[in-house]
């Protein structure tokens, strides 16, 4: 995992556990996305998820690298959070998976158009300390119904999908 985030982490050990047996050893090591703190865009964002599972898998010589990146997305004047994961192998298959969008408030909407980065916006507007290691905007403006870890393992999931099938994404696959 490239991140030493522990909701990334909790997330990655979930769902790798889930697919693989429990015998998966997920371990979190601290890279460079290679995108600003707050990334803008599903290109940015993307961009800093590939980035990580490519510097994961690299530094820990294991058999998968996972990136996962939370951005903002800006559509029709509004601001949303979104994500994205990246799932590199050894033999160079990179699945890809995004989403988590979520509307945010106008006052969260205005700080980060500002420059300010989500996770600590959320802590200043709800008093807790470094939410985005916890239950993330989508915990806060859920009441916990949903929270990041879930998000991230939404998505990691659908990373896997061209890991799990390949023969669906071959060239020449029926469409």
């Amino acid at each position: 995992m490239g991140s030493k985030n522990p909701v990334k982490i909790a997330a990655s050990r979930a769902v790798l556990s889930r697919v693989y047996g429990g015998g998966v050893k997920v371990e979190g090591i601290s890279v460079d996305s290679g995108v600003s703190r707050q990334p803008w865009g599903d290109q940015e964002t993307l961009r800093g998820a590939l980035n990580r599972a490519e510097a994961a898998l690299r530094l820990s010589g294991a058999s998968l690298g996972v990136g996962l990146e939370g951005g903002l997305v800006e559509v029709d004047g509004q601001v949303f959070t979104s994500a994205w994961c990246a799932v590199a192998r050894e033999d160079g298959t990179v699945g890809v998976a995004g989403g988590a969008n979520m509307l945010l408030p106008p006052l969260v909407a205005r700080a980060v158009r500002q420059g300010a980065e989500l996770g600590p916006t959320m802590d200043d507007l709800t008093g807790l300390e470094n939410t985005k290691q916890a239950q993330g905007a989508i915990g806060i403006l859920t009441k916990g119904y949903l929270d990041r870890q879930s998000a991230y393992e939404q998505i990691l999931t659908l990373a896997l999908a061209r890991h799990l099938s390949p023969i669906h994404y071959r060239d020449g696959a029926r469409e």
